[in-house]
């Protein structure tokens, strides 16, 4: 039978431990993605912002950053792109801080 060893780790090994234990515990990670439903709906706060010249509200903004993952899709759709592709459609995005897609 093969006797215990007492080796201590290798230095590389705790600093490779230590780097993990400090990216877990770190209050500034990158939080971990939660799946989206797309569905057009969820920009129905949007459509006053998109057809016409009016501000886009606090929920359009937030449902807006929501469905971010979705534009493409959306843009890509014969129905929707008319609506998501336009110059309001644009400012909308771009008051809310959020990026207009290149697909």
């Amino acid at each position: 039978m093969a006797e215990p060893s007492n080796r201590s780790p290798s230095p590389r090994f705790l600093v490779a431990a230590l780097v993990a234990v400090l990216v877990l515990l770190s209050p500034d990670r990158a939080p971990v993605a939660e799946a989206v439903t797309c569905s057009a709906t969820e920009l129905s706060s949007c459509v006053s912002a998109i057809t016409s010249s009016a501000p886009p509200s606090a929920l359009c903004c937030s449902k807006l950053r929501e469905q971010r993952p979705c534009l493409c899709g959306y843009i890509r759709n014969p129905n929707l792109r008319q609506y998501v592709t336009s110059p309001n459609a644009k400012r909308v995005a771009r008051t809310c801080g959020v990026p207009y897609p290149t697909c």
